[in-house]
């Protein structure tokens, strides 16, 4: 009797939920985004940091309004003797390792430090379409020493301006707000919890006035003037002449309204509509302390909310260093944006491949020739495939046609003979010189 032998096991292939990876057509799109958000980033001033994809589990816990969707790293075969609670996690956002970097460096950086990061980060989210457990995020923030220039704040949106412009998906929108304002109503009103209320306001684009005024009596206990004095308010949204006839009722609400005017009279070489002013935009996270960005795409009805948000916060990396970091950033959910306008069309797939001209293989004999073709069309700064085997020319044809490679090459399948090239688009094939011949 012969012994049965093991079958191997064969896996379905399956991408993991949460996690998008991109057929190269589309790869290539992404690709081209970034180059762009970069070259735009850099002609600002912004420099390029990468920081690890782990930071200290008890640093990224510190912040606390993410702390169940942080991922820990533990190894499979652990040493036994080694600490039992995880020491590291992945970053779920690039503010608490922008933190820790400066503080790190500080005495190696300039300031104000401007710096963008194009990394990705982790979150342990219920995936679905937008909301996914690995992505993109693309940063930029100024971080300064004692004092910020609120002239960042105004450059900040128009950085992004440019930036989302820029991918050719329609119209954007930058809506501006300062959290002193708010803030300094609710004080003036004699409202002790003021967490309540922004996060309730901050919800008024969800859900619509009506049940944001009754999350307002529920949960934050206001009484029908108290809201009806903050509906009012956050109401406002227009150009900078919205702000003129807000009555400031205390020190911090004059201040908010004194520095949005600022922002927002920086802001009037944009667009009309570019930039408006919108009072409702508070930011649900309470370490902002200013200046607050939301951007929305009007072009765009599928993709509802907000596409690239930030604002000004206080003091950076004061558990790290014993000094004041005042900064102010704005962030594009850059794999967000790409999935839902993937998802819905938005986005023309780019080539198969990046080759430019795929040279022809047209015998083993003929090799060193097709090789030497291909070496001085690279060199001249085309990219450049040269087929793999001497099969006949139809197949090496079809191979083209497949990837959407836009040029054939033909090298001399004799001695003496010229060279030729296909445009594959037009259909036309000519005499060319792989030392002078262009697109």
């Amino acid at each position: 009797m012969t012994e049965q032998k093991d079958k191997k096991q064969v896996y379905k292939p399956k991408a993991i939920s949460g996690f998008p990876e991109w057929l190269p057509e589309y790869r290539a799109i992404e690709q081209q985004w970034m180059d762009h958000l970069r070259k735009v980033f850099e002609s600002y001033g912004y420099c390029s940091i990468e920081t690890p994809a782990v930071e200290e589990l008890e640093v990224l816990q510190a912040k606390g309004e993410v702390d169940k969707e942080i991922y820990v790293l533990n190894r499979v075969h652990a040493d036994p003797n080694e600490k039992g609670d995880a020491r590291l996690a992945l970053h779920f956002d690039q503010t608490v390792p922008l933190a820790r970097y400066v503080a790190q460096h500080f005495g190696n950086l300039a300031f104000p430090f401007k710096r963008y990061q194009m990394q990705k980060v982790w979150r342990g989210e219920r995936p679905q379409l937008g909301r996914l457990r690995e992505f993109y995020q693309c940063d930029i923030d100024v971080i300064a020493v004692d004092q910020l220039p609120l002239a960042f704040d105004a450059e900040m949106p128009a950085v992004m301006y440019e930036a989302m412009t820029g991918l050719g998906i329609g119209r954007a929108q930058i809506r501006i707000s300062n959290r002193k304002i708010l803030l300094g109503l609710v004080e003036a009103l004699g409202i002790s919890d003021s967490v309540s209320v922004t996060r309730t306001v901050d919800k008024l684009e969800k859900i619509g006035e009506d049940a944001v005024a009754d999350l307002l009596k529920k949960e934050a206990g206001l009484g029908a003037d108290s809201i009806n004095k903050i509906l009012q308010l956050v109401k406002l949204k227009g150009d900078a002449r919205v702000l003129e006839n807000i009555h400031a009722e205390n020190e911090q609400m004059a201040e908010g309204i004194k520095e949005l005017t600022f922002v927002m009279n920086a802001l009037s070489h944009l667009p009309q509509g570019a930039a408006i002013a919108d009072l409702s935009i508070v930011r649900g996270l309470d370490y902002y302390t200013g200046t607050v960005y939301e951007t929305v795409l009007l072009d765009i009805p599928q993709f509802t909310s907000s596409v690239c948000s930030g604002g000004r916060y206080d003091d950076l990396a004061g558990s790290y260093i014993n000094r004041h970091l005042p900064g102010v950033g704005i962030s594009i959910g850059f794999t967000r944006l790409f999935d839902v306008l993937s998802h819905y069309g938005h986005i023309k797939p780019g080539p198969k491949s990046p080759t430019q001209v795929l040279v022809v293989l047209p015998s083993e004999d003929r090799r060193v020739e097709a090789s030497s073709t291909a070496s001085t069309l690279r060199k001249r700064g085309f990219n450049v495939e040269l087929y793999h085997a001497p099969q006949n020319v139809k197949k090496q044809m079809e191979y083209a046609n497949k990837k959407g490679i836009p040029f054939v090459w033909f090298p001399p399948f004799e001695d003496g003979k010229n060279h030729e090239v296909k445009d594959m688009a037009s259909g036309s094939q000519t005499m060319a010189d792989p030392m002078t011949w262009t697109i």
